[in-house]
């Protein structure tokens, strides 16, 4: 084998390993986030998710749910735009799915951490929003590449930085 053949091997094989990790990392969530969410009766926090039925990242985001210890109820629908009226997401703040968590909109690709920062801190909003579908993000395949900026939005469509993950 010449040497050309055995960099190639040799790379491959780390652009594989790579990508391994980067999978762990988004479907087991970042060092950095704390443990299972629970309410105040010490049950798991039930997330209840509007999404496509035929989005495969809005199902890895249910897993990543999951494994962060929400009790997830998935709600597939093939109208997302009726869901994101009824709940008041502004139109630049959306994404692919919706979910609900107590009395707040959760929308697109959120790390818990900003979902249980939302739950602890109860504040005076709609809900969060993380726009688009951010590379590397929960349920997004990839790496992440820059900082995620988590928005709050209240229901007259004013937003504001709510937190960087």
């Amino acid at each position: 084998m010449s040497n050309h053949s055995k960099m190639l091997v040799a790379l491959s094989a780390v652009v594989l390993l790579i990508g391994a990790f980067s999978v762990k990392s988004w479907v087991s969530g970042s060092a950095g986030e704390s443990g299972s969410p629970q309410s105040v009766t010490g049950e798991a926090v039930v997330a209840t998710v509007y999404k496509s039925p035929d989005c495969s990242c809005c199902a890895s985001y249910v897993k990543y749910l999951e494994k962060k210890g929400f009790s997830v109820e998935v709600i597939n629908k093939t109208d997302m735009y009726s869901v994101k009226d009824e709940y008041g997401i502004p139109n630049n703040m959306e994404s692919c799915h919706t979910t609900v968590v107590g009395e707040y909109v959760a929308e697109g690709h959120i790390p818990a951490a900003a979902i249980e920062k939302l739950l602890t801190e109860s504040p005076d909003i709609s809900g969060i929003a993380m726009p688009g579908m951010p590379q590397g993000s929960p349920g997004m395949p990839g790496f992440k590449s820059d900082i995620f900026t988590v928005y709050s939005f209240s229901s007259g469509g004013a937003t504001s930085k709510f937190m960087e993950l």
